[in-house]
């Protein structure tokens, strides 16, 4: 499956590994575990790891716009773990979809970017 979602601090964190590129068909499963998710714990924070991960197609691009535009209020803040250069980029385009901070984090700084999602 090319996009995972575990639980991790009672609910309070949600980690979504991204991997190889998503489709329209990777959303449906993914969408509904995230809003079952949502409904059991409240506003969650995201770390978004991207090791792996090589984009979108349309469609799947097309259903990502989608899902952040539904869920435009309902993260506190996401962090986003990446080893590839344009990943960063994602970063900046996320922005407008989300009124949660977002920061990029380089592989090598997971640590720091779960202290940060932590942090009051």
């Amino acid at each position: 499956m090319p996009i995972k979602l575990n639980e991790e601090n009672g609910g309070k964190i949600l980690v979504i590994q991204a991997s190889g590129t998503l489709v329209k068909e990777d959303y449906p499963d993914f969408v509904s575990e995230f809003e079952r998710l949502l409904e059991k714990h409240g506003k969650p924070r995201l770390l978004f790891d991207m090791i792996g991960f090589e984009g979108w197609d349309a469609g799947g691009a097309w259903e990502d716009l989608k899902f952040g535009i539904h869920h435009y209020n309902d993260l506190e803040r996401m962090a986003m773990v990446g080893d590839k250069r344009w990943q960063h980029a994602i970063e900046i385009i996320f922005k407008p979809f989300a009124r949660a901070k977002i920061r990029y984090f380089d592989r090598a700084d997971e640590a720091e970017a779960r202290k940060w999602l932590e942090q009051a």
